[in-house]
């Protein structure tokens, strides 16, 4: 039996990466997962909704993708050391260790600890390479000898189990315009795609700015108000702080290109739901980003390099040519689909 973690996101109601996990991979695992959440008072694992106390057993498997810690759930640590069952997680990024200036406070101080307590799960996949390297390196660091065995898995590109999109130049044929989807707030970088939008508008380029995003509670209000402020002076920027799955839609078949200026991230979903769409992606050269352009129906440009940024944007906006051939990279390369990332994480827990 495979019994999975929905402590936290059962009851989200934010669209953030990690809810998207959680959520598409129950829906594609179905009826092989049984959901519970941790109970603080009790200590243990219940099923979810207080139907009683989860029954694991040495043979079972309980599944997290969430984040944790000692903190957040009283006695989750002697949990781990003497588990009733195996334990097995998905590894996200360690963005909090990295950029703890931009990043939630809670989350800041979560994140070690949550490192630690991984280190006694039994299986866990990393969404890219490059947040494995991290987490084994934090292990390094710390001095732990961890009992995890640690792999990587691919996230699935079709965001709602929609069908693949392959659009062409005749798709995108009228008003230019460069799409943009995240919360809003520093590590996100969108304010730092304005200023080269603007130095591009400067030189002539007709094109639109669309920026999709709910707002950083903690850090995206000053962000949101200087966009405001922009949007009165440039007609062509729109802010979107909420946009139901219709006006996304819309947003995402109207765009030349979606544009990922982000500092850090663990895997990238918006790179690849991009190119899911039939939408080539101007993205950080991140190397976690690196892992999923590859394959083509991206551009990369260095990190918070204006310049080079600008040449990038140049070309999916001014050159036809290029656009259709990455358009064509997009519609013609393979990706993962949330069925075989719950066939792959099925395979390992067998």
């Amino acid at each position: 039996m495979i019994y999975y973690d929905v402590t936290k996101m059962a009851g989200a109601s934010h669209r953030s990466g990690l809810t998207r996990v959680s959520r598409r991979l129950r829906e594609e695992l179905g009826r092989t997962l049984v959901p519970v959440q941790w109970d603080g008072r009790r200590r243990a694992f219940v099923l979810a909704g207080g139907r009683g106390p989860a029954p694991l057993a040495a043979a079972d498997w309980l599944l997290t993708v969430e984040l944790f810690s000692e903190a957040e759930r009283a006695g989750f640590r002697d949990f781990v050391a003497a588990p009733p069952c195996r334990l097995a997680a998905f590894f996200h990024d360690a963005i909090p260790l990295r950029l703890p200036h931009i990043t939630w406070p809670q989350s800041v101080q979560r994140h070690p600890d949550y490192l630690k307590l991984l280190a006694g799960f039994d299986r866990i996949w990393a969404v890219s390479q490059a947040s494995r390297n991290d987490l084994v390196e934090f292990w390094r660091w710390q001095g732990t000898v961890p009992r995890a065995r640690v792999e990587t898995i691919a996230l699935g590109a079709d965001f709602d189990g929609s069908g693949r999109v392959a659009r062409s130049s005749a798709d995108t044929a009228g008003r230019a315009a460069l799409l943009c989807v995240g919360i809003i707030e520093p590590r996100k970088n969108q304010e730092f795609l304005l200023e080269v939008c603007t130095a591009l508008w400067g030189e002539g380029l007709d094109f639109d700015l669309q920026v999709v995003g709910r707002v950083n509670p903690h850090f995206g209000g000053p962000m949101a108000r200087r966009f405001r402020a922009a949007q009165r002076r440039e007609p062509r920027l729109h802010l979107h702080a909420a946009a139901g799955d219709a006006a996304l839609h819309a947003l995402y078949g109207a765009a030349r290109a979606v544009v990922f200026p982000t500092l850090a991230e663990g895997c990238g979903l918006p790179l690849l739901e991009a190119l899911w769409r039939g939408v080539p992606c101007v993205a950080s050269d991140l190397p976690s980003l690196r892992e999923n352009a590859a394959a083509g129906g991206c551009l990369l440009a260095r990190v918070n390099d204006a310049a080079d940024w600008r040449e990038q944007l140049r070309t999916v906006l001014a050159d036809p040519s290029k656009l259709q051939c990455l358009q064509q990279a997009a519609a013609r390369r393979p990706l993962p689909r949330w069925a075989d990332t719950a066939w792959c994480l099925l395979q390992g827990l067998e």
